[in-house]
């Protein structure tokens, strides 16, 4: 069932995924009054101390995932790669909005990047490879640098290979018979930026700001909001083409590259909330969690308005190993922790929103503090 209905505060909320997302979704579904169940295979994932029912199950267990829609009112998640079988099931007989063909084409990089590819978006030059020859063949054409990345499963740069050289390709023994693989153009940066938009079950879209983001070893470390350079029509204008080739029910997030020439082009989709808004809590009068619970119960969706400047920072494993309780030393300093019982170096552990009136001062002072020896 994929028709728009309205649901009120009381109904039931079902979120496939218990992690960080799931519970911020949570949070912000119980303070406007609706009940919440989650199904996450983590016995302590964050969602559970702040949802009504939780489920512990593989996202794989299917009578698990029809007892979570069967005391939903709406089902919705903060993971995507859910099993095509079982979300379609899902979405056939449960009333989950935001569909499944969607999150089927993002959950694989070449027919993400061939929707994209054929909604008119600008797109970095990619081609499907299955051996060191196709690769070679790109290079041809495009030259190295290059990167190579798995087409399924990818992550904060899991499954991705830089690749400077033939001589480095050789070197990689990538593992091109154990899946399936995409080659694309190295983008010599400017920078990164995303857009965070949501749209209701009824066809409502509100846009965030553009956000500038900073990556290091390919995990996201720092956002700024708003970017700090005027991009904000020109992606709006990219995700406008995206959305008219597929259907989006919810906040999602278009993550893009500026090139040193000043080109911009869409990197990929998340078809959920996503790190790079989470100073959406703090800076705007709608979070983008609020908006997501807005969306699939297909309640009107208020202009977005940010209050201040914002910088949010991400807490990985080693930032709380350093920084410690010496995070609430910092006043201004919004802090969310996640309540991961694992700290993990390069896992997202939380992070910090500042409000500010002064980014590049602030990025002084978050420099002296935040990567405190």
């Amino acid at each position: 069932m994929t028709l728009s209905r309205r649901l009120y505060p009381a109904a039931v909320i079902g979120i496939i995924g218990g992690g960080q997302l799931g519970k911020m979704l949570a949070q912000s579904a119980q303070r406007m009054g609706y009940k919440v169940a989650v199904l996450d295979p983590s016995a302590d994932a964050p969602a559970r101390s702040v949802c009504h029912t939780f489920i512990h199950a593989d996202f794989s267990d299917e009578e698990a995932l029809i007892k979570l829609s069967d005391m939903s009112d709406v089902v919705t998640y903060e993971f995507e790669n859910i099993d095509a079988h079982i979300l379609r099931k899902l979405v056939s007989d449960y009333y989950v909005p935001q569909g499944a063909e969607t999150v089927l084409t993002l959950q694989n990089r070449t027919t993400e990047k061939n929707a994209i590819k054929e909604s008119g978006a600008s797109i970095v030059p990619f081609e499907n490879i299955s051996s060191e020859a196709d690769v070679k063949a790109f290079a041809e054409i495009h030259s190295y640098p290059l990167i190579v990345k798995t087409t399924t499963g990818g992550y904060d740069g899991k499954g991705q290979y830089y690749i400077s050289s033939e001589q480095e390709l050789l070197n990689e023994n990538i593992p091109f018979e154990d899946t399936a693989f995409i080659v694309e153009k190295y983008i010599d940066l400017s920078r990164e930026v995303s857009l965070t938009a949501a749209r209701s079950a009824s066809g409502e879209i509100i846009y965030f700001p553009l956000q500038e983001n900073l990556h290091r070893n390919q995990v996201l470390y720092r956002t700024i909001a708003p970017a700090r350079v005027d991009y904000f029509e020109k992606a709006k204008a990219e995700a406008d083409k995206i959305m008219k080739e597929m259907l989006f029910v919810g906040v999602f997030t278009i993550e893009f590259f500026i090139d040193q020439d000043g080109e911009l082009y869409v990197n990929e989709i998340a078809p959920r909330p996503h790190n790079s808004a989470h100073y959406t809590i703090e800076a705007c009068n709608i979070s983008q969690f609020d908006a997501h619970i807005l969306s699939v119960t297909d309640q009107p969706l208020p202009e977005v308005y940010q209050h201040k400047d914002a910088i949010m920072m991400n807490l990985l494993g080693e930032d709380l190993d350093r920084l410690d309780f010496e995070l609430f030393d910092y006043s201004e300093w919004n802090v969310h922790l996640y309540g991961k019982s694992d700290r993990k170096p390069a896992r997202k552990m939380g992070h910090v929103t500042v409000l500010t009136d002064d980014v590049e001062a602030e990025l002084v002072r978050l420099k002296t503090s935040f990567e405190k020896e």
